[in-house]
């Protein structure tokens, strides 16, 4: 009895963290625009410097040698050029996924800064919405049969019996 109740309410939580998905990554998507927006300028800024000095981006980044500061001011701008491509295709992805299609493409809400500022703003909410539902569902679900294995696997050495006939 004891077991059940703790393997529902492992369901319980499993459905509340879950429910809150949808507008979790609603929120990370708000924020990745925001950082692909600023990037944006850091990169247009760079390359108008470079165009300005008859230069490409490469032949720019080129010429950022020499020194260690330069050398480490490259490094920093290839840095800022591969984040702002990899962001800016996540955002284009989630931006046209729905709540299940960003579950799907979960892979692509993990930079550390944009979660970190997303989690700050995020306000935990009871999801009135089908998406909300379907993933308050699967939580449960989920939570009910994590724990219940845990439950069962940690109860194990206490509730085996002896098979073995007694000797009088």
């Amino acid at each position: 009895m004891i077991l059940r109740v703790l393997a529902l309410i492992g369901g319980l939580l499993g459905g509340a963290s879950a429910s809150q998905f949808p507008e979790f990554s609603q929120q990370y998507t708000q924020r990745l625009g925001g950082a692909v927006d600023a990037l944006a300028e850091v990169v247009a800024d760079f390359d108008a410097s470079a165009t300005a000095a008859g230069l490409s981006r490469a032949e720019a980044l080129a010429q950022m040698q020499g020194t260690p500061f330069l050398e480490r001011r490259r490094a920093d701008m290839t840095r800022t050029f591969q984040r702002y491509d990899t962001l800016r295709t996540d955002l284009r992805v989630l931006n046209d996924a729905g709540p299940f299609m960003r579950a799907y493409h979960g892979a692509r809400m993990t930079d550390a800064d944009v979660a970190r500022a997303a989690m700050q703003a995020y306000q935990p909410a009871l999801p009135l919405n089908f998406a909300g539902a379907v993933f308050a569902a699967t939580g449960f679900f989920a939570g009910l049969i994590v724990t219940s294995i845990l439950l069962r696997v940690l109860a194990w050495p206490f509730s085996r019996r002896s098979r073995r006939p007694r000797r009088a």
